[in-house]
């Protein structure tokens, strides 16, 4: 999604409690960040304006949660939106970090001794081009990174809108050794999610008739 620059975003996300500005310092200590440091740890790629992790982690306060974008706009977004879910539930954003990190270079911020639980990968960019589909935040070159700081028996639970990137992402999920545990073709009428929060995109496509398809994939080593 593009955004226009908004000159207020760095300074307020520097500013914030829950930016973590240096990623790469964190590396193998992300636990150690969250007053509860003994909680299970998500991660969402590609958190956008960051509805969908506000509501996620307001809702689930046993459960820590990183939400990484790479553009500064779109993150000081996401921290306005966080911060108005906390305001309305009247508590304070302690189970929540966003930061502004490439995705394809996540090795450099995450290893093995993160245990990430959970990855939530939201209708991500569908790199149709032949040669951009390495981009894919569900290929299997990266799905081979996620590995590394994935813990044994962790999950991704993935949705889009795009009928040939979810095809091709169940090929990469089985290529890299995860096993699909659910999937749907409609996930609206055919729910797999013990709860499905629905994200800006979500909610735009269905209101198109276009079907969302989601997967729920386990990493099995």
């Amino acid at each position: 999604m593009r955004i226009r620059y908004k000159k207020w975003a760095r300074p307020e996300l520097e500013a914030s409690k829950f930016y973590i500005d240096e990623p790469e310092k964190i590396k193998g200590k992300w636990k150690n960040q969250f007053k509860k440091f003994n909680q299970p740890l998500h991660l969402e790629l590609g958190c956008g304006k960051g509805q969908f992790m506000a509501k996620l982690a307001v809702e689930n306060q046993d459960i820590n949660y990183l939400a990484i974008d790479l553009v500064d706009a779109m993150l000081g977004l996401a921290k306005r939106n966080i911060e108005q879910a906390y305001q309305e539930a009247n508590i304070e954003p302690k189970n929540i970090f966003i930061t502004r990190f490439d995705i394809e270079r996540i090795l450099l911020i995450l290893d093995k001794q993160d245990e990430i639980e959970r990855i939530y990968i939201n209708f991500c960019n569908p790199w149709p081009r032949g040669k951009h589909r390495k981009k894919r935040l569900t290929h299997s070159i990266q799905l081979e990174k996620y590995k590394q700081f994935l813990k044994k028996n962790g999950e991704i639970y993935f949705k889009t809108d795009d009928d040939e990137l979810f095809e091709s992402s169940l090929t990469y999920f089985w290529e890299s050794g995860f096993t699909i545990l659910k999937k749907t073709y409609d996930l609206h009428q055919e729910p797999i999610f013990e709860k499905n929060i629905e994200t800006e995109h979500e909610k735009m496509f269905s209101e198109q008739g276009i079907k969302i398809k989601a997967c729920i994939a386990k990493l099995e080593k």
